[in-house]
């Protein structure tokens, strides 16, 4: 830090998929660099060394997860890279760590190199005689007028461009903030602190997953709902209202965007429980809505679990070109090998099950009631 920082009281998380990039740790040394010319301190996962010595890959899992939520709590603004990543939808560990930022009420920032709508950069999407877009999984392609989950639209700026440009758009909004701080205090980040549901005796549980999305949501949550209440459990949904948070009429798909991004945001404050589906959503990531809930609720000292309905270890489930090659994935991505299902912000924080939801729920009672 030079004697003469403009940003003395400012630390960065950088966040995104480069740590599994060929060279990323060059990659994330230069955007350190960069940030520290600016006068910001920054705090990395990787500052601290770790003891890769532990056999047993879950631990250093959990060791890693551990710097990465210690660099959190030192920091005041995370920027994160939403570069697609094994699919279409971004890194789930960056979004789960835009989930973390979100809710200790760091400044959240994002880029991209395409802020088009989804519509125009999802893979073989299907427009068909009806004349609506469908994924591949069968659902009229969700959030396709904005360019990402509308967690990720909701939480954060999203700058088109590099790093460079990230980083660029925050200086100027500290530097306004500091010229405005005479007249007035601008918040750093827009949400609602308080839990505004009123709770009875019984744990209330948020239903995090990507059905959603589906035609038959209302149905499928109804099932839910029901199994949980044969539990002692009061279960809530994307679906469901929030106390406090109106329901916004209006054609124009950010404003749309943010209302639901604001329902659930409140949904993950009012809870007790999460139980999260990560299942691969359009690619081998879970969807960017449940990743960032789930990030959300664990930094909020909520109890979270997750199942996905293949929870195969990761090494054994996303093809790679094995030990000679780095275990890389066609993207050039290293395959991560902690003998878990998926990325380890959610294995490190959480019971990860495998199964569909009427499989797991006795699983999670099990381990409430321990």
């Amino acid at each position: 830090m030079h004697q003469y920082s403009q940003y003395p009281d400012e630390s960065l998380y950088i966040a995104g998929p480069e740590c599994f990039y060929t060279g990323g740790s060059n990659s994330l040394a230069a955007m350190r660099k960069e940030s520290e010319f600016y006068g910001f301190q920054v705090a990395l996962p990787n500052d601290k060394k770790l003891d890769w010595s532990d056999t047993e890959p879950r631990d250093n899992a959990r060791s890693i997860f551990q710097n990465c939520a210690d660099s959190m709590a030192v920091s005041t603004a995370i920027l994160a890279d939403l570069e697609p990543f094994r699919g279409t939808e971004p890194d789930g560990g960056t979004i789960y760590e835009i989930g973390m930022a979100y809710a200790r009420g760091l400044r959240c920032y994002a880029y991209t190199r395409d802020l088009r709508p989804v519509v125009h950069k999802y893979q073989r999407a299907a427009l068909k005689e009806d004349g609506k877009v469908y994924d591949l999984d069968g659902r009229v392609l969700p959030h396709m007028d904005i360019p990402f989950a509308p967690c990720i639209v909701g939480s954060c700026k999203i700058v088109e461009g590099k790093y460079t440009d990230c980083l660029k758009a925050l200086r100027t909004d500290l530097d306004e903030e500091r010229k405005h701080k005479a007249k007035r205090q601008t918040p750093a980040v827009d949400h609602s602190a308080e839990v505004t549901l009123e709770k009875g005796d019984k744990p209330v549980v948020y239903l995090a997953g990507p059905e959603r999305y589906d035609p038959d949501a209302a149905e499928k949550y109804a099932a839910m709902k029901k199994l949980c209440e044969e539990r002692g459990l009061v279960a809530i949904t994307p679906l469901d209202a929030a106390p406090g948070v109106a329901e916004v009429e209006s054609d124009d798909p950010y404003t749309k965007a943010y209302n639901l991004f604001d329902r659930w945001q409140q949904h993950v404050r009012n809870c007790d429980i999460i139980i999260a589906d990560l299942s691969d959503y359009h690619g081998f990531e879970p969807n960017s809505d449940v990743a960032f809930e789930c990030g959300m609720a664990w930094q909020l000292g909520k109890k979270c679990f997750a199942y996905m309905h293949d929870a195969t270890w990761m090494r054994q489930r996303i093809a790679h070109y094995g030990e000679d090659k780095d275990n890389r994935d066609i993207y050039g991505n290293d395959v991560e090998n902690f003998n878990y299902p998926v990325n380890l912000m959610f294995s490190g924080s959480m019971p990860v099950y495998g199964g569909k939801f009427e499989e797991i729920i006795d699983q999670v009672m099990e381990e409430l009631n321990k």
